[in-house]
């Protein structure tokens, strides 16, 4: 319910809308533009490095001020802000925000176990966007769901651009922290700042990366103010020595300039514009950030504040060198060199904490996107913290954590200076929009439905100026540009035999899973002796019988009296609403009592904890056999043993407002104030022994259920009084012989140290040592 009132909310009264939409701007210019707004430190200065220079003429000056202005127009403004942003998933954004959107429409989806009953989520229509049915968007999306090749290139595309986005996560802290700290370069002598700058640089990183395990929701309410504070600084400087030292400036904006300037600078000119494009670092997270606030919201920000701020701290930085040539040291043509000396202190003091802010937000972003990753089976498992029990999406991960630190530091103290720390950042941050601009073009045939020559306009345009870009940062592979290619091969190799391990262990399960015919051969009891209790078999299959229960069948003498195949899957969406959480079936004949569960998680959802975990467990069942037992009373259902598929939507037990309520207590009599809470309710009671825990079911008496279903009610009760055993199976997998060389590494090697070093899964984790039992497995794929 609480979903379906945000959307009932959509036309509220206009003031108070304005002021949930403001507000949301003035949060979102912490969390998203921090790295945006500290580029002004550092783009200067990267780009008349080394491949240019500052001469009398200001052709280079004002050409670089004419670049800047057009890219951050064009990009930034026009492309994420006015198109991009409306490609959301659900409120959600990001590479793979653009990938599950292609997903759902093509159905190329990386994820072994969808089910057509996925579709009907209430996320999954929520747009309202229908697949294209004709022309070339059916053409296109027929060719890629025919294909498995494209389905793999699509796939890699989208790790490519992730893997990029982790890499920025280690080169924007270095880069904007050691461009904050370089106004001490205008205090003491070339030959000693840097021995200052880059151990002040690496204290103000161990001190950022530390401090994440207590998350930012205690400090976050000043992340705003401290951007706000240096974006004010930084237009106010600007308009100062726009005013003071050139108000003729604004000329540069001419696109003239951009020809004069590639025409006397040639090669140097275009290889410069490698530290140009640095610009727009941060631009992204406009649209990766997109599920934490709204499109308006950040659209404001943007257009109004940040877009207006950079352009005149450019302009201001642009006009102070327009009238300074002789420049003493090539260091000095930075930011801080404009800066006018009686406020250069506290400006450096502002610029540190903008550049923490920044950093900050990149580093939340990468264990965001890694989370999606892990969630869609790209990324090995790994611990999720969450630092808030209040605000979404705030979350920790200890070891992506402490790999960035290392990474950071060891870029920090390599390089020791911020050309090559540019150089490798802007590669990274152009790779990532190249990877959206193309997404792009794909989401805007097959899921707007728009015209193949608009996508191919779309991509020409914005991919060429991309294009131009990413050229001038590759050919700098040597200076500091192999960085990012490098920890993106690392990082994609991770994510692509993990993925491939994933799913041939899945195919495993599905051509090994046991027929219903055998299990109808066995009888009610199994052919074994069933004893009280609940054992819930985790499996990846959504249907039929995993392997790993014959094993237990034909090698054990008992089981337990109720079976629950258990499956936590994640969709392709962000978020599966309460309401929709569990499937729930029934496998083979009703005396058997086994069942299946298949919980549904998006990947951007927080898992429930053990406790809340077993009780919805039970509850969606126990609603599951009362909804059967009701349909019983209306229609005669004939059993049909072949289909095991038909399942049913049940909610959590916070949605069962008119259905079944679970009381448990350990050990001792209910309360009576408890029982008597529950109004107009049949409690059904287990058999009169002394179990350590009670457990009462508390069922609606109209309609009435018939007897059937009351005794098995009263079986699945005494059931969870017993206890619960998980039993978890524990697969080594093996590439079977006649396999490929590149097969049996990715396999034997690749697959296997990336699953003895990756966490288990979380909910086995919650689940008591003493009541799990791991089988081990050998799975020969």
């Amino acid at each position: 319910m609480a979903l379906m009132d945000v959307e009932t909310r959509t036309n509220p009264i206009k003031k108070e809308s304005w002021r949930a939409v403001l507000t949301l701007a003035y949060q979102s210019l912490g969390v998203v533009y921090g790295d945006l707004s500290t580029s002004p430190l550092y783009v200067y200065k990267s780009t008349f490095a080394e491949d240019i220079h500052h001469s009398e003429t200001n052709e280079e000056i004002y050409g670089v001020l004419s670049f800047i202005f057009w890219t951050l127009t064009l990009i930034p403004l026009l492309k994420y802000v006015f198109i991009v942003l409306r490609a959301d998933d659900n409120g959600e954004g990001g590479t793979f925000a653009l990938y599950s959107l292609l997903c759902r429409h093509a159905r190329v989806s990386t994820l072994p176990n969808g089910q057509v009953a996925d579709e009907e989520l209430y996320e999954y229509k929520k747009d309202e966007i229908v697949s294209a049915d004709k022309g070339f968007g059916l053409r296109l999306r027929s060719t890629l769901e025919k294909h498995k090749f494209l389905q793999r290139i699509l796939l890699v595309l989208a790790l490519i651009g992730t893997c990029m986005v982790i890499g920025d996560g280690v080169l924007t802290p270095a880069i904007s922290v050691f461009s904050a700290v370089s106004g001490l370069e205008l205090s003491m002598a070339k030959p000693h700042h840097q021995y200052v700058e880059v151990p002040v640089a690496c204290v103000i990183l161990l001190i950022l990366f530390y401090l994440q395990h207590y998350g930012t929701h205690r400090i976050g309410f000043l992340f705003a103010p401290i951007v706000i504070t240096w974006l004010f600084c930084i237009s106010a400087i600007g308009l100062y020595n726009i005013f003071h030292w050139n108000p003729h400036v604004y000329r540069a904006v001419s696109p003239y300039y951009m020809y004069k300037f590639l025409k006397k600078t040639r090669k140097g000119g275009w290889m410069s514009l490698g530290g140009i494009l640095l610009c727009m670092t941060g631009s992204e997270a406009m649209y990766a950030d997109l599920g934490h606030f709204s499109q308006l919201s950040i659209k404001i920000a943007f257009t109004c504040v940040v877009y207006p701020a950079l352009i005149l701290a450019y302009m201001g930085q642009a006009a102070y060198l327009s009238k300074h040539h002789l420049i003493e040291n090539d260091y000095r043509i930075g930011f801080y060199v404009s800066v006018p000396e009686k406020i250069r202190l506290p400006v450096l003091v502002i610029a540190i904490l903008a550049a923490v802010v920044g950093s900050q937000a990149v580093i939340t972003g990468t264990f965001s996107i890694i989370k999606q990753c892990s969630a869609l089976g790209c990324f090995p498992r790994v611990k999720i913290i969450h630092t808030s029990s209040e605000v979404h999406g705030q979350i920790y991960i200890p070891e992506i954590n402490w790999t960035l630190m290392l990474l950071c530091l060891a870029v920090t103290v390599g390089f020791r200076d911020t050309k090559h720390i540019s150089n490798a950042s802007g590669l990274a941050v152009i790779t990532v929009m190249l990877v959206t601009t193309c997404l792009m073009s794909l989401v805007i045939v097959l899921c707007w439905r728009r015209s193949g020559f608009l996508a191919i306009c779309f991509i020409f345009f914005f991919g060429s100026i991309e294009a131009l870009y990413f050229s001038a940062s590759l050919i700098k592979f040597l200076d500091g540009a192999w960085v990012p290619i490098a920890l993106s091969f690392i990082f994609l190799m991770i994510m692509y035999i993990w993925n491939y391990g994933t799913r041939k262990k899945y195919e495993f399960d599905v051509q090994n899973k046991v027929s219903i015919q055998w299990l109808l051969g066995l009888g009610d009891n199994l052919g074994i002796a069933r004893v009280r209790g609940i054992g819930l078999i985790h499996t990846e299959l959504v249907s039929g019988v995993p392997s790993i229960f014959s094993h237990f069948v034909t090698n054990l003498p008992a089981f337990h009296q109720v079976v629950i195949f258990l499956c936590i899957k994640s969709v392709p969406v962000p978020h599966v609403r309460p309401e929709e959480r569990f499937l729930v079936g029934r496998v083979g004949p009703k005396g058997y009592r086994l069942y299946r569960c298949i919980a549904r998680y998006g990947y951007r959802d927080v898992h429930m904890d053990d406790v809340e975990f077993e009780k919805d467990l039970a509850c969606s069942i126990a609603e599951f056999i009362r909804s059967e037992g009701l349909e019983n009373n209306n229609v005669k259902i004939e059993d049909d043993f072949e289909d095991d598929e038909r399942m049913t939507v049940i909610g959590t037990t916070s949605t069962h407002t008119n259905g079944i309520k679970l009381w448990e207590s350990n050990g001792g009599d209910s309360s009576d104030d408890t029982m008597a809470s529950v109004a107009e309710s049949r409690e059904i009671i287990s058999s009169p022994r002394v179990p350590n825990k009670k457990v009462r079911f508390l069922v609606p008496k109209n309609p009435e259920m018939d007897t059937s279903a009351v005794v098995e009610l009263q079986e699945l009760m005494e059931a969870r009084e017993a206890g619960l055993a998980f039993i978890l199976g524990h697969c080594y997998v093996r590439a079977k012989s006649g396999s490929s060389f590149m097969k049996r590494v990715a396999i034997d090697v690749g697959y296997d140290f990336l699953r003895r070093n990756s966490r288990g899964p979380s909910y086995a984790l919650s689940f008591p040592r003493a009541s799990t039992l791991e089988v081990a497995m050998v799975y020969h794929v």
